[in-house]
């Protein structure tokens, strides 16, 4: 009788060991990252250093509520890139402007792939990695995932202009109405954005088409071409003129006279022509403004 009790006790020894070591190859410790600052604004990340992880570690800070990001469509982030060792920042777009990407895995790798794929427009996300890929180090990055077009209020737009419509993959065209066209740069919102206005001197983060005013024709477009474009609004003056106060969220038609200079859409074949755009302004802010 006493080998048999010595034996169940040993049964039972084993028995607890091999659970035990079981739920240890199972558990995986989440790393203690606090992420705090609002919505538009650059994160606070705090964490002790150095900060480790053996896989790539993703935690929705706040989900989106827009549009769901679509495979291999444009996706437009804001991000913060720290070194996990010391808490160093390696590199983020805050104090300059959104980065435009693919949503793919070729544009983007696989971990940021992974944490953008599925998600909504206006989520804030958590990524901490182990490092590879082209950085040597854990990173612990936040991304803020922007809309790609226009989200605001519909504006009732003005009868004499030409008529915009979009297409399911965002693309726009313009219907003439044989009007004659004005002699002065109008400026029609269509859609009313509730972001920060627009400044002069601005860095300014678009989609745009250009159309010819008489017969509709599209002669630029950023749709076709695949990826919104950041640049400074001074450099084409008509847009200098008519976005300013605009607020970011917006869709704006400018019509613009041919006495107005176009600055990088300038060419023989519009010489002499009234053109029309039409922007969505995604982002904006001023390039002078330092890293937070």
């Amino acid at each position: 009788m006493r080998w048999v009790a010595v034996a169940r006790r040993v049964a039972v020894v084993v028995l607890v060991g091999l659970v035990l070591a079981a739920c240890t190859a199972t558990t995986t410790v989440e790393p203690e990252v606090t992420v705090t600052g609002g919505a538009g604004e650059a994160p606070t990340v705090t964490y002790l250093t150095p900060l480790t992880v053996d896989e790539t570690y993703r935690e929705t800070i706040w989900p989106g509520t827009g549009a769901e990001l679509v495979d291999g469509a444009p996706v437009l982030i804001d991000f913060w890139l720290e070194n996990a060792r010391d808490a160093s920042l390696v590199k983020e777009s805050y104090s300059t402007s959104p980065t435009p990407r693919l949503l793919t895995v070729e544009d983007l790798g696989t971990d940021l792939y992974e944490t953008l794929r599925g998600q909504q427009v206006g989520a804030r996300l958590l990524q901490v990695a182990p490092g590879g890929s082209g950085a040597d180090y854990p990173t612990v990055t936040v991304l803020d995932v922007l809309p790609t077009r226009a989200v605001g209020e519909p504006v009732t737009p003005d009868p004499t202009l030409p008529v915009v419509t979009e297409a399911n993959d965002g693309s726009l065209t313009l219907t003439p109405t044989g009007a004659p066209p004005p002699d002065r740069l109008a400026v029609e919102p269509l859609v009313r954005g509730t972001g920060p206005q627009v400044a002069e001197g601005d860095v300014i983060t678009v989609q745009y088409a250009g159309f010819a005013w008489d017969d509709g024709a599209l002669f630029d477009s950023t749709w076709q071409r695949g990826l919104p474009v950041s640049f400074l609004l001074s450099d084409v003056p008509s847009w200098a003129e008519g976005l300013v106060d605009q607020p970011a969220g917006s869709r704006v038609m400018l019509v613009v006279p041919p006495s107005y200079p176009l600055g990088v859409t300038d060419g023989e074949e519009l010489a002499g022509k009234t053109v029309v755009f039409v922007i969505d302004i995604l982002a904006t802010g001023s390039p002078a403004q330092g890293a937070p």
